[in-house]
């Protein structure tokens, strides 16, 4: 009898034992959750850069670069982003041959630029305006006057509505995107009879303000009030003429890489802030249009 009570007890205790050491085991399901993302979550500031990026290229470009050099400053303070104008044809070759991060045209690629490996990144639109001194009386011309003028056909300012005085043609040389830009826009490539060439906006502006008899072309960003711009077939040349298409003459600023070269950090992050809806305000204030905005 004793040995049965005894046997009893001690099944008692094994059950007890087993029943605290069920309750004191942890459930898995039970342990509180913790968030293995929160490491990895990626941070809302910039990463700081340094470095420099050269740029080459179109002089009409002027304004809307320093602007956006100026903008970017702001947000990489650490890169310094150094502008040359030197044409858009040198921006091109220069792009192409290495000697600078991004090359500037004021006029889209041709396909031979882009069989060369020149890549086209559109920033933004602008009109070229053609211009002429303030004391002339001429205030609109056609598309086909203005060709007509700028070919030789028409050489005096009576034939168009203005004084007896014969037509002084400037224009911009060889290299320049806004000449391509202007001789393809009116048909008249390699057709032009100009008294002078010029190799940047400013000399053309500059000698157009200073002679009264004198017809020129310009960026419309570079415009000042030193010259008179012209309506083309009934329409002002201006922001809203150019954003909507209806002023007849105009053109893209174009931002040109390498196909195939990967540009430097700085350089990249140059890029993507130019090309954003970001800048469309600060492109805008320098007198062109965005592309992008």
């Amino acid at each position: 009898m004793k040995k049965t009570l005894a046997i009893a007890l001690a099944l008692v205790c094994c059950l007890g034992l087993l029943a605290a050491c069920g309750e004191a085991q942890s459930d898995p399901t039970d342990a509180p959750e913790t968030d293995s993302t929160a490491s990895e979550a990626p941070s809302s500031e910039p990463i700081e850069l340094t470095g420099i990026v050269n740029t080459d290229g179109s002089t009409s470009m002027n304004d809307v670069m320093l602007a956006l050099i100026e903008g970017f400053k702001s947000v990489q303070p650490g890169v310094t982003v150094n502008y040359n104008g030197s044409g858009s044809g040198s921006g091109i070759s220069g792009v192409l041959a290495g000697s600078c991060d991004l090359g500037l045209s004021s006029r889209a690629l041709t396909d031979d630029e882009k069989a060369e490996g020149a890549v086209e990144n559109v920033i933004a639109k602008d009109g070229v305006a053609v211009v002429v001194n303030p004391a002339n009386p001429v205030t609109e011309l056609t598309t086909e006057q203005i060709a007509k003028i700028f070919t030789g056909e028409i050489t005096n300012w009576s034939e168009v509505g203005g004084e007896d005085a014969e037509i002084a043609v400037f224009g911009r040389d060889s290299a320049s995107g806004t000449r391509s830009a202007f001789e393809e826009i009116l048909g008249i490539q390699d057709k032009c009879a100009y008294l002078n060439e010029y190799s940047s906006t400013g000399d053309v502006i500059g000698n157009v303000a200073s002679n009264p008899n004198a017809i020129g072309y310009a960026s419309l960003s570079a415009v000042d009030e030193t010259v008179s711009a012209v309506s083309v077939d009934g329409v002002a040349p201006t922001e809203a003429t150019v954003a909507d298409g209806s002023f007849p003459i105009q053109r893209p600023f174009v931002i040109v890489t390498v196909e195939g070269t990967e540009l430097s950090e700085a350089a990249q992050a140059f890029l993507n802030y130019a090309m954003s809806a970001d800048v469309a305000d600060i492109i805008a204030a320098a007198g062109a249009v965005s592309a992008n905005g």
